[in-house]
């Protein structure tokens, strides 16, 4: 390969996990529900008209295959995705008053067996990656491949999405998602992925200091809203979108999809990349992506 893919000009290449959450029901049931945080990101892309191609691996099981079946109704292009004949990785979910926690079964599962699309990069735009494929091996390594490649072909953005569990080791995850932001052209953070990546420091911290560095930053907020931190010491705000929130499941990718949507749409990647973003073009954007995540939690 010559590290180019022609016809790809147009794309947003989504590495990382399809996995199954299983969301309780009022009954106390187990809902299963596609998911992972790459494959939200990518099926709300392809929704919003944005054409998406996702690189992850597919098990050969009933939520594999409805895993598949989601990504395909959303119009997400597979040509780049792995199969295998082990089965999905299941995220038990636990929804609170403050976020969902979740339990994970991970071991020997499809969904860590990431396709190695490092020298295919070249024809792409925009390279998101992010979740848990981000530190969970064997797809770790090839993550943060994907991402140096893509940071020097293409707009890598990085959604760091910290999950903590007892399958996880901590120490190295971190220090793993805190290499990816650095590489990274977009990152969006939680507050609480902030304080977990950069403890010690309020969230603004961290996220100007990536920002003064040459980097386009969004913290979001969850109800106090949503930022976008840009190099000169640019600083928009707006406020979440009010909504009865049902379930915060998918909301932070939602989000996500449709800010990176916008970029796709507004010719700055064709410029010289998406922090020469002004401050008005940054708050549409900002806007834009809490009216999407909104739809998401519940009915307005």
């Amino acid at each position: 390969m010559s590290g180019l893919d022609q016809g790809r000009e147009d794309a947003v290449l989504v590495m990382g996990e399809a996995l199954t959450d299983l969301v309780p029901e009022e009954d106390g049931a187990l809902r299963p529900r596609p998911g992972g945080a790459p494959a939200n990101v990518a099926a709300q892309l392809a929704r919003l008209g944005v054409r998406t191609v996702f690189a992850g691996t597919l098990g050969d099981d009933g939520f594999g295959r409805r895993n598949e079946d989601r990504l395909r109704a959303a119009g997400v292009e597979l040509d780049l995705c792995g199969r295998s004949s082990l089965p999905t990785a299941l995220a038990v979910a636990d929804p609170g008053p403050e976020g969902t926690r979740y339990d994970f079964h991970l071991r020997d599962t499809a969904t860590f067996e990431l396709p190695d699309v490092a020298e295919r990069l070249g024809g792409f735009p925009v390279v998101y990656v992010g979740g848990l494929a981000a530190v969970v091996p064997p797809a770790a390594d090839v993550v943060l491949a994907t991402a140096q490649a893509a940071a020097r072909h293409s707009v890598l953005a990085v959604d760091p999405n910290v999950r903590t569990d007892r399958t996880l080791d901590p120490e190295s995850g971190l220090r793993r998602l805190r290499e990816l932001c650095a590489l990274a052209h977009v990152v969006k953070v939680s507050d609480e992925d902030a304080r977990r990546l950069w403890p010690g420091d309020a969230p603004e911290a961290p996220c100007r200091k990536l920002a003064a560095e040459g980097r386009l930053v969004l913290l979001t907020r969850g109800a106090d809203g949503s930022s976008a931190l840009l190099p000169g010491d640019v600083h928009v705000s707006v406020p979440a979108v009010p909504v009865t929130v049902t379930s915060t499941i998918g909301a932070g990718d939602a989000f996500m999809a449709a800010f990176l949507a916008v970029l796709v749409r507004s010719g700055v990647l064709r410029g010289d990349g998406p922090a020469t973003m002004t401050a008005a073009q940054a708050r549409e954007a900002l806007e834009y992506a809490a009216s999407v995540a909104a739809s998401v939690l519940g009915p307005g």
